[in-house]
């Protein structure tokens, strides 16, 4: 089940204690599942497989991630953690400036300020400097963007972006991730800004020949000045950057493609999001995508393989982990990273098994720290929380730095809507008397907004957390079934590092 994309084991066995129960008493329904989730859950995943006895001894404990995804071993060296909204987008423009070969944008959005305008003056000198070098330079930019985001208003993503277009024939790709559940009368009925509902492009990837950034943050003023994210900086990582720049390249194979006179159409041979068949469509998008999962975890292993289990015949000597050609040496990794992939329209379930299986395995006395923008956990996910043995903190927006306090109109109510679920699941927590084993705060700052979503997990005596989800999803509804999502798993024995995600 779990190699076809199916929920994890944990979750199957919640929905259907939930369907058994109906109608009883809903706090014995509860706290019966809630008893048995950590003795129905299995030790680890099925997909796990036995360790390598070629690796080096200690190797983490996670390394089962790697069955359903690539696993990239680099130096903590590259890793850096960013802190703050005016650093993230002085780093952009550093890297638009400094970039020779590629630059790939996967965001919701691009905004209409003058911050978001300088952003897009920076791509449109670096492709001049290319232009004009000649031979010497190809600099291709991609960028990725939700089409009905995108499309909202009279001034928008895509008239931000156009002028690129015009004057950078063939080496400006911008295209618009339209939802497939978006169509027919449910399209021409849905208005503007409530039509975003359905479903969105939702991955925040930035990436700049092979340093990467990955964040939960949009290409918006808010996100380079007052709003609270996370960010973190992979550098001089040619293979996750490949990897990132062919999966935001599948999307976009599958998305609209924005034209010089602002209209948009699909690439020759591809099924349109919501005017051709859903499933023909869907299909073909699992495709494109499992095909980038699948060829980097082929290079992956052979790396692997290569680096570790490669001997000269006759010979009983492994090679040196990371000896170059040039005979330089690349310090031994200490640091994996494993990309979660999360496309439920898609039959894509890699993250949610993932995050599920983290929660269901964290032991007693470990801690788990989570932290969301929008408090919207799935059912699956708050019965993990309530029935497993960890500790956690969680941390929430207070409804003043929710990003749509003070709003006009339905939006306005939105902080309210997540106070009331926050004080549902807090009722819960009481009736369990699990207070002083899962405790909320609430993140209060004049003048800002809160926008930071990801996990920490502590294991059991330590003060570093060794593992890190950072990207875009926010642990609700809509990044579980409805929204296209990625993030990173980042597992480090480093201390250094450990101690800067701690931070």
């Amino acid at each position: 089940w779990l190699s076809r994309g199916r929920p994890g084991l944990a979750a199957l066995l919640g929905r259907l204690s939930d369907r058994l129960s109906r109608g009883r008493d809903r706090r014995s329904r509860r706290s019966s599942w809630l008893l048995l989730a950590p003795l129905l859950s299995p030790p680890v995943p099925v997909i796990t497989a036995p360790p390598c006895s070629l690796c080096p001894e200690g190797a983490h404990r996670f390394q089962w991630i790697r069955n359903l995804v690539p696993e990239f071993g680099i130096s903590s060296s590259r890793v850096k953690v960013l802190s703050s909204p005016a650093e993230f987008y002085q780093l952009l423009k550093a890297q638009i400036k400094a970039a020779r070969q590629r630059v790939v944008m996967a965001s919701l959005y691009l905004g209409t300020g003058v911050l978001e305008q300088e952003l897009v003056d920076c791509l449109g000198e670096t492709l001049q400097k290319s232009l004009q070098a000649g031979a010497s330079s190809d600099l291709r930019v991609s960028i990725l963007l939700d089409y009905t985001r995108g499309s909202r208003g009279r001034k928008n993503s895509r008239t931000m972006l156009i002028p690129l277009l015009q004057r950078f024939p063939g080496r400006v790709r911008v295209s618009l991730f339209h939802t497939p559940d978006l169509r027919g009368l449910l399209r021409l009925l849905i208005p503007e800004r409530f039509n975003e509902t359905i479903g969105l492009q939702h991955i925040k990837v930035y990436l700049f020949d092979d340093n990467v950034v990955l964040s939960g943050a949009n290409l918006s003023d808010l996100y380079f000045t007052n709003r609270q994210d996370r960010y973190v900086l992979l550098q001089d990582s040619p293979e996750i950057a490949d990897f990132f720049t062919e999966l935001v390249g599948a999307i976009g194979d599958v998305s609209l493609q924005l034209q010089q006179d602002d209209t948009v159409q699909m690439a020759e041979g591809m099924e349109h999001p919501y005017q051709g068949d859903r499933g023909a469509y869907c299909a073909r998008a699992n495709q494109r995508v499992m095909e980038v999962i699948s060829s980097a975890r082929s290079r992956q292993e052979l790396l692997h393989a290569q680096t570790f289990h490669s001997s000269q015949r006759g010979s009983s000597v492994l090679p040196q982990p990371g000896c170059q050609a040039s005979g330089g040496l690349e310090p031994e990794p200490d640091t994996w990273i494993y990309p979660l992939i999360q496309m439920k329209p898609f039959g894509i379930q890699i993250d949610e098994m993932v995050t599920e299986t983290l929660l269901t395995e964290a032991e007693r006395d470990a801690r788990i720290y989570l932290t969301t923008g929008y408090f919207n956990l799935t059912r699956a996910y708050m019965d993990l929380v309530l029935g497993t043995r960890a500790e956690y903190r969680i941390l929430l927006a207070s409804p003043e730095v929710n990003g749509f306090f003070g709003a006009k109109g339905v939006a306005g109510a939105i902080p309210a809507a997540y106070v009331h679920i926050e004080r549902q699941f807090y009722s819960e927590v009481c009736s369990l008397r699990q207070q002083e084993r899962v405790r909320l705060q609430e993140y209060s700052r004049a003048g800002w907004t809160f926008h930071a979503k990801g996990l920490w997990l502590y294991l059991a005596g330590s003060d570093l957390p060794c593992l890190t989800l950072i990207g875009s999803p926010n642990f609700g509804y809509r990044s579980v079934h409805r929204d296209l999502e990625a993030q990173v798993a980042i597992v480090t024995e480093s201390k250094a590092l450990q101690q800067q995600l701690h931070q």
